[in-house]
């Protein structure tokens, strides 16, 4: 009996196993500026934007991509012979704005992301290279991403490494925001981002 159990146990967490690779590659294989019910940030409110000036959308360009904003997108898709999945992929986009720069053609490279603002306690209004620190820019580690390079943060948009912090080392960032609040609501993130150049 007891070695029966054993066999038992042993598939269930072979089952679990299993279930769980699963759930890690279905994420792994959606695109990571795909706009979908519950997305939030500068993805969004692009999307919203492309879909306001074609007429498909009457609402605030907001970075929150709720029911609204799904249903726009799905009659967006339906009248561009697109699966109306509500889910703004890569067709999609490419439909919206065929000019729109496809971020994901970047290289990628998994960082362990903070975020600050100059609002933050002991930080102050510039950057390192003499810029002012706001939305858009990011601290490095220069000898990992060297300054004056390109990113693209999925949710959050392009911004440019031209800071550099004492506990910035390795594959870590620094994401300026323009509001302490805003910097503190991101806390500390394993993210994937794009080097564009």
């Amino acid at each position: 009996m007891l070695k029966r159990l054993g066999r038992l146990g042993r598939l269930g967490m072979l089952l679990i196993a299993g279930i769980m690779m699963l759930a890690f590659s279905s994420v792994a294989l959606a695109a990571p500026n795909d706009v979908r019910a519950g997305s939030q940030g500068e993805d969004v409110r692009q999307v919203q934007q492309w879909l306001i000036e074609k007429g498909y959308f009457d609402g605030e360009a907001d970075g929150i991509c709720g029911e609204d904003t799904v249903k726009a997108i799905k009659r967006f898709q339906v009248d561009n012979d697109l699966e109306a999945d509500g889910i703004c992929g890569r067709m999609t986009r490419a439909k919206l704005n065929p000019n729109a720069q496809d971020y994901t053609s970047g290289r990628p490279m998994m960082v362990e992301a903070t975020a600050y603002s100059a609002y933050d306690p002991g930080n102050g209004m510039y950057t390192c290279m003499g810029t002012l620190l706001k939305h858009g820019i990011i601290a490095v580690d220069p000898g990992t991403i060297p300054l004056g390079t390109r990113v693209y943060i999925p949710g959050y948009g392009e911004a440019v490494a031209e800071d550099q912090g004492w506990g910035i080392r390795g594959a870590m960032i620094d994401i300026a925001f323009d509001t302490h609040e805003e910097a503190l609501a991101f806390g500390r993130q394993y993210i994937e981002i794009y080097i564009l150049d």
